[in-house]
């Protein structure tokens, strides 16, 4: 069975949901994780800390620099990811389709390689 990452797309800098709004939505996003484990389609997922948070590593010669922030500024951000096992692109559409309307924000869906 193929693997496919689905990326959640967040706004960057954008509104935090009012906490009934961000409940009712994590309460969602939990339905079809178990929806996906009681499939055997879950493999892994995770939320992500803001893009500030991160560390660059970049190869300079045979030294690596490190900077702080993300690697190239935006408007989205990745602020979660679910790792899925799936026959095929469809069935792994369909997923990213249930997490879309759990989490209210884009989807992306791309196979390993």
């Amino acid at each position: 069975m193929a693997r496919y990452l689905l990326t959640v797309v967040e706004p960057t800098g954008g509104d935090v949901p009012e906490p009934d709004v961000l409940a009712a939505i994590m309460r969602d996003v939990d339905e079809v994780d178990r929806e996906m484990r009681e499939a055997g389609a879950w493999l892994f997922a995770g939320g992500l800390f803001p893009p500030d948070t991160a560390t660059v590593l970049r190869p300079s010669g045979d030294d690596v620099l490190v900077t702080d922030g993300p690697f190239a500024e935006g408007k989205e951000h990745v602020g979660g990811f679910t790792v899925v096992a799936a026959p095929d692109l469809d069935a792994a559409l369909e997923w990213g389709r249930k997490l879309a309307r759990a989490t209210t924000l884009p989807i992306e869906v791309r196979p390993f390689r």
